[in-house]
């Protein structure tokens, strides 16, 4: 896509009509895919997806806000970063009242003239037959009993995408939440359990635990401390409490005084089920 088809993109979602096209039923809360359509006959309609705040089921443990701010907060940290993990992502009106509205990623597997080849970004495979270019991440046991063991990609863009995940703060980071895009970039989707003040940090993407962090992922981190001084921080408290915008200025204070991927913890380290 290009910057000015992006930018059209971005104006149809918007301003533009709002026609949902059928329900993922793959969600917990209500999701719909919707076509987004700019005001000129010419405009392309924009395929997104729209996640009313009507239909979010109440969590216990993320009683304030909504989970539509807490995915537009993971946004603004994303875009603020310069890593455009996360679709452009928006709170606007729609068919079934506010919610959360997301550019749709276009994957290779959209299509059915698209085969992909070899194993996924974050697959399992039996153990003893780890996929070169893969790290592990833990063995289990899959529904049929056989031991099997989660691995996912030893990839920039991952690497990155779990940096990501630390600062966040994100709860569900499954396999399933990960996009590889047409464009070749790799997407993260499904942020609405993110930004807590508490540790939360449940992730498949733990191949780089211990590691450092690199110089330049470090320089975006500290940038990101910067404009978390000032305007960046009054737009997310739009979205998040006060308490947990000042969390997540502590974590970026972490990463930068100590660059280290967390371990994970021992009591729950990955989302489940991990897809």
């Amino acid at each position: 896509m290009t910057a000015a088809d992006e930018a059209s993109a971005r104006d149809a979602l918007r301003c533009g009509e709002l026609t949902i096209l059928g329900r993922i039923r793959s969600a917990s809360n209500a999701t719909f895919l919707c076509e987004a359509t700019g005001p000129a006959q010419t405009d392309h309609p924009v395929h997104c997806v729209y996640k009313p705040v009507a239909g979010e089921q109440p969590l216990w443990d993320f009683p304030d806000g909504t989970l539509a701010g807490r995915e537009v907060g993971s946004y603004l940290v994303s875009a603020a970063l310069g890593w455009n993990i996360v679709p452009y992502t928006i709170i606007r009106d729609g068919p079934a009242g506010p919610g959360m509205v997301q550019l749709w990623v276009d994957q290779p597997g959209d299509s059915d003239d698209d085969e992909s080849e070899g194993p996924d970004l974050v697959d399992i495979c039996p153990p003893g037959s780890i996929p070169p270019g893969y790290l592990s991440v833990l063995r289990a046991y899959d529904y049929a009993g056989n031991d099997v063991t989660l691995v996912h990609a030893d990839d920039t863009r991952l690497r990155r995408m779990a940096v990501f995940d630390v600062i966040v703060n994100n709860a569900d980071r499954k396999g399933g939440h990960i996009l590889a895009g047409i464009d070749g970039r790799v997407y993260g989707v499904d942020h609405g359990v993110s930004l807590h003040v508490q540790d939360k940090l449940r992730t498949v993407l733990w191949g780089w635990a211990g590691k450092p962090i690199d110089d330049e992922t470090l320089a975006a981190i500290a940038g990101l401390g910067e404009q978390l001084a000032g305007p960046l921080s009054d737009q997310l408290r739009e979205h998040i409490t006060p308490a947990e915008v000042a969390a997540l200025r502590r974590r970026v204070r972490i990463l930068v005084a100590e660059p280290v991927m967390p371990a994970p913890d021992r009591h729950r380290p990955i989302p489940w089920p991990a897809f």
